[in-house]
């Protein structure tokens, strides 16, 4: 394999981590998560039958009317894994998990409906056992299209200080 020599500029380069750190979070921040996710029937479909989440409401039409819905809902694990997605690039993308605390579902999702995320930072506490680290939690809550709260949950990680490398 031949090798490519790195341009001139490249060893000058600071090399950046990817991913927010402890440094980028105090307490009341708020991100208003990008994008948003249009869920359809196929991720419902594919999500439900991967998961066997067999509850007929997340897959025939006629039955989740007869149970008074007004379409097919979305299976609430793929909502959750969704908001959760949604918001990994602003939060979590530096640091392991560490666990969701208080998830409530709060409305019904269905297929068609677009989902957005907003997470406020509640807590930052410095590790005794981990100089450098912190457990970063923050509240983090979806939407529909109609900015109607569907979820809402605690989630934290735990992040180091931002270390920039020469």
């Amino acid at each position: 394999m031949e090798k490519v020599d790195r341009p001139a500029f490249m060893e000058k380069a600071v090399v950046w981590p990817k991913g927010n750190t402890i440094d980028d979070f105090e307490v009341g921040r708020v991100f208003e998560h990008h994008w948003g996710r249009t869920i359809n029937a196929g991720d419902n479909s594919l999500f439900t039958t991967l998961t066997q989440c067999y509850n007929p409401i997340y897959f025939n039409e006629p039955y989740a009317k007869e149970q008074g819905h007004p379409g097919i809902v979305v299976a609430p694990l793929l909502v959750f894994n969704t908001i959760v997605g949604l918001s990994v690039e602003d939060l979590s993308l530096g640091g392991p998990f560490v666990g969701i605390n208080d998830c409530v579902f709060h409305k019904d999702v269905y297929v068609g409906d677009t989902l957005t995320a907003k997470s406020e930072v509640i807590d930052k506490r410095f590790s005794s056992s981990r100089p450098g680290s912190a457990v970063v939690t923050w509240k983090t809550q979806g939407f529909n299209q109609h900015g109607e709260e569907v979820i809402s949950y605690t989630r934290s990680n735990l992040l180091s200080q931002r270390r920039i490398t020469q």
